[in-house]
């Protein structure tokens, strides 16, 4: 198959790209090559020797790109929290109208197969169950359960204690920030482009990404990335709050995976979106993650330090039961494996 990959030249879509060639399929890689992803390097490193295309999405570059082009595999964004409210304008023109004006240009080429990189954080603070009111969205954290040390949300309708429960792909959407926001309207045009082409997406809601090569120091970087980059600079990994919010930690080889797998299996999905929550599986602390990070690279001792941010999701964890049946998809790397990894592996710097 002929791929057009976009992002091309990030995090993510490189190893997209290695699994992708490695099963036989021609890729097309494209990159805006911004700054604020590649840093000050970013125009250097982008000539014709990366083998990665200098387009910006938001142009009207595409047309001869999508020549013959048999799938798009759409992983070009602007990432991070964005909690901000000046920082909308910026996810919206990077994210949504380019992913419009992409989706327009393949309607023009009549591209009818899109793989959409979307994220969990289309759910925002996930989804609970409490004793007496059962499966509720949590009460927006207060200022004051935060500073007494009471991390976990409450009921929104009792003010009682719940439990984090597994979310699935029927979960409401409920963005708390301009890159979920951004999110959930790519799977909106995406939706709608489905309708109006007779197309077929699959929207692949990515859950905590690692992995050798991830960004160790721009403003992107996960919190893997940052409590890595503190070791290597001698010091102890900081972990907010009680270090027992509950993620879901998953490989991006394991991503890499579940984006080719659905690069030769959206063809056989139904017209519209169909999502796909991409997780391990396993569920994990974010203390876990420091002190098996930490161990595996001969550190000391992580620090929870009871520091918080009122926007910060609590507990989010996903069922990958969809996936697995769906695509075939499965995450092979576990977190106790990958994380250890991390410790040692090559990470990208600017």
């Amino acid at each position: 198959m002929r791929i057009l990959l976009t992002g091309a030249a990030g995090f993510i879509a490189g190893h997209v790209a290695d699994v992708a060639r490695e099963r036989g399929h021609e890729v097309v890689g494209v990159d805006a090559w911004l700054e604020a992803a590649h840093g000050a390097s970013a125009e250097r490193d982008s000539g014709p020797e990366s083998g990665i295309k200098m387009v910006d999405l938001r142009s009207d570059a595409l047309d001869e790109l999508l020549d013959g082009v048999d799938v798009v595999c759409h992983q070009a964004a602007m990432v991070g929290n964005g909690v901000d409210a000046q920082d909308l304008p910026a996810y919206a023109e990077h994210n949504d109208a380019a992913t419009a004006r992409l989706l327009a240009a393949m309607a023009r080429a009549e591209v009818r197969d899109l793989v959409l990189a979307s994220s969990m954080v289309v759910y925002g603070d996930g989804r609970y169950t409490c004793p007496e009111h059962g499966d509720v969205p949590p009460a927006v954290r207060r200022e004051e359960d935060l500073s007494a040390g009471r991390y976990d949300p409450r009921c929104p309708h009792c003010d009682g204690d719940i439990e984090w429960r597994l979310i699935d792909e029927s979960t409401a959407f409920l963005p708390r920030t301009s890159y979920a926001a951004s999110k959930v309207a790519q799977e909106h045009f995406a939706g709608a482009w489905c309708t109006l082409e007779g197309a077929r997406t699959v929207a692949l809601r990515y859950h905590n990404v690692y992995g050798p090569g991830m960004p160790a120091d721009t403003p992107y970087s996960g919190v893997a990335a940052i409590f890595r980059s503190a070791i290597e600079r001698g010091e102890v990994p900081r972990v907010f709050e009680d270090g027992q919010q509950v993620r879901d930690f998953v490989h991006v080889r394991d991503v890499a995976l579940a984006n080719v797998l659905s690069i030769e299996q959206v063809a056989g999905h139904p017209q519209g979106v169909t999502p796909y929550n991409v997780a391990s599986g396993t569920p994990f602390t974010i203390g876990q993650m420091a002190r098996t990070l930490a161990e595996a690279a001969g550190a000391g001792e992580p620090e929870v330090t009871g520091e918080y941010r009122g926007f910060d999701v609590r507990h989010v964890v996903a069922s990958p039961a969809a996936a697995a049946e769906g695509l075939g998809f499965r995450a092979r790397v576990t977190p106790h494996e990958g994380i250890a990894e991390l410790a040692t592996a090559a990470l990208r710097t600017r």
